[in-house]
């Protein structure tokens, strides 16, 4: 082969070479592109765990989400970091009740058991998230809402939270935060179970129990009542408008007064991490609402949407001087 022919020759060996090594250099690169946006147990991807961006979500309605600084259209609180929401972790909740006695009686003691579980899997335990300051907050009504207890089951080393009912002649323990209630009279009561399992988005379990001995006599609400009073401490609902309306974003002005007198919310003690803490309940569904106002130029400040039309029971709880007053209302909504 002569000179010229052997350089040809080269020339074509190393451009050979160089395709390959080319081709190698592409197959590898796209090998680590696939493995760096696989998609992982979460269902995001990697590329998403490190661009820097969260979801934020109501603590009271993980469904509700959207940025930093938005307020829940359910209960006007603000959306709290939490990219967890919106995700399931395959796990299915539920709040297992029992009563010891198995019947409660009507000014008699007895026992309220509540234990976190997972559907199918009875023997796990459910560790839950302070929410509030507190693991469970328990809202006891009748079934015609005209009674309304707010309670905290105590942790028990069994696993399970619960609640001492008193009878009649025992007197309840003083000081927020009470683990106790009674049932003074007989009838039909409704037990909301509000708790956050570690690792997964809030629950809320709906549990109706049946209390023997002399029933309460129901009572019917159908007129508005936006002004309650307790111990001296007034508080008024003023709506934006004048009314309530269905599916609108109510925008509701809270108006603090201590004998007769206006007064800054902001004097207020803090009651589990807020200012005030308010509960609505349908009269007809029995549908169940939190709400957290916050305090503006001395007034609350709250935000809600009503789904539906119909007349609502409301209680609001404050604390002052150590002691927890509590409001109510009958909001009706057009």
């Amino acid at each position: 082969m002569n000179t010229k022919l052997k350089t040809i020759a080269i020339a074509l060996m190393a451009l050979s070479a160089s395709a390959f090594v080319s081709s190698c250099n592409q197959a590898d690169k796209t090998e680590s592109t696939t493995e760096t946006t696989a998609v992982n147990t979460a269902g995001t991807t990697d590329a998403d765990e490190h661009s820097g961006e969260h979801t934020y979500a109501c603590p009271m309605h993980p469904e509700v989400t959207g940025k930093e600084g938005d307020m829940c259209p359910k209960c006007g609180m603000k959306l709290e970091h939490n990219d967890n929401a919106g995700k399931s972790n395959g796990k299915a909740y539920v709040m297992n009740f029992k009563a010891n006695p198995g019947k409660v009686e009507a000014g008699k003691a007895a026992l309220l058991s509540f234990t976190p579980g997972v559907k199918n899997s009875e023997s796990e335990l459910v560790p839950l998230e302070l929410h509030h300051e507190k693991k469970i907050h328990l809202i006891v009504v009748s079934k015609d809402l005209s009674y309304f207890e707010h309670i905290h089951p105590d942790y028990q080393a069994s696993g399970s939270y619960d609640i001492t009912v008193l009878p009649t002649s025992k007197a309840f323990t003083e000081g927020p935060g009470k683990n106790e209630t009674r049932f003074p009279k007989g009838g039909e009561y409704i037990l909301f179970a509000d708790y956050m399992p570690t690792g997964g988005n809030a629950q809320l379990e709906k549990i109706e129990l049946a209390v023997g001995g002399t029933p309460y006599t129901p009572e019917t609400y159908s007129a508005p009542k936006l002004s309650g009073t307790a111990d001296g401490y007034t508080l008024d609902l003023v709506p934006d408008g004048g009314t309530f309306e269905v599916g609108k974003l109510a925008h509701i002005q809270g108006v603090l007064k201590k004998g007769g007198k206006a007064m800054d919310a902001n004097m207020l003690e803090n009651y589990l991490g807020a200012k005030a803490h308010m509960v609505v309940v349908g009269i007809n569904d029995k549908n169940y609402l939190h709400v957290h106002p916050e305090v503006k130029d001395g007034k609350f400040d709250l935000h809600t949407t009503f789904e539906k039309a119909g007349v609502y029971r409301g209680w609001v709880q404050f604390q002052a001087d150590g002691k927890v007053r509590t409001t109510d209302y009958v909001i009706v909504v057009k």
